[in-house]
């Protein structure tokens, strides 16, 4: 059971698809794949049954936290998968994440079973279930990812994401990637993930394919569409 601990600086960027097709041109030349190349992420956010968590990371405080699980494809019984802690405080992020086989992460989710793993990391994401009564699946969001790193600053990765889907009818990691569409067609989602600043290289790139930050939450873009157009509030998945 493997656990990690990441400390860095994320910024958030909508593109279009020749804002995408210009920036690749970039950085193909001075970054590589990760080890998980392109890959299907599934995540299930975890809430309280009136949606605590994500309305007050809708409000931009100063400190946030979340916590979700997740899988590189579908995951079933034995297949290891992430139990994921993150926090933001003053635009930095911190995030914790310890490895176990779904049906032991899903059962300690259900407070069947005590945290598996006994480290510093267990013992955190222990302690924020503890916090928070009644956590219960709350919505399942998957996308398509590249994920790229530089090739001189290891600390540098850049990701994009597409078809990000969401759905709160089957909050299960072994559920086929499905769902509502949370981007437009031929939008993708760049996430630029450091812990220091931006090359100049890469401030070039962005700025003359014209891309712009923003602010942008998967899982806060589901909840408001959960409102929005299917009055789901109150509902869960588990």
């Amino acid at each position: 059971m493997a656990g990690a601990i990441f400390e860095r600086h994320e910024m958030k960027f909508l593109l279009n698809s020749r804002q995408r097709s210009m920036l690749e041109r970039v950085i193909k030349s001075r970054m590589r794949p990760d080890e998980h190349g392109e890959s299907t992420i599934c995540n299930i956010y975890y809430d309280t049954p009136d949606y605590l968590l994500v309305r007050r990371s809708l409000d931009h405080p100063v400190y946030k936290e979340k916590i979700r699980m997740r899988s590189y494809g579908p995951a079933y019984e034995d297949d290891p998968v992430f139990l994921e802690l993150k926090k933001k405080y003053k635009g930095v992020v911190y995030k914790r994440r310890i490895s176990l086989p779904l049906s032991e992460a899903e059962a300690f989710m259900r407070r069947e079973i005590p945290m598996p793993q006994n480290s510093q990391i267990g013992r955190e994401i222990d302690w924020f279930c503890l916090s928070y009564q009644d956590l219960t699946p709350a919505a399942h969001i998957n996308y398509d990812r590249n994920a790229w790193f530089d090739r001189s600053d290891p600390e540098l990765r850049i990701t994009f994401d597409r078809n990000i889907l969401w759905q709160n009818e089957d909050c299960s990691l072994s559920a086929l990637p499905c769902g509502h569409a949370l981007l437009n067609a031929g939008e993708s989602l760049l996430e630029i993930k450091t812990a220091s600043s931006i090359p100049m290289w890469l401030v070039s790139a962005l700025d003359e394919a014209g891309i712009r930050k923003t602010s942008f939450s998967k899982y806060g873009s589901a909840y408001r569409a959960m409102l929005t157009n299917f009055n789901t509030r109150g509902v869960s998945c588990a």
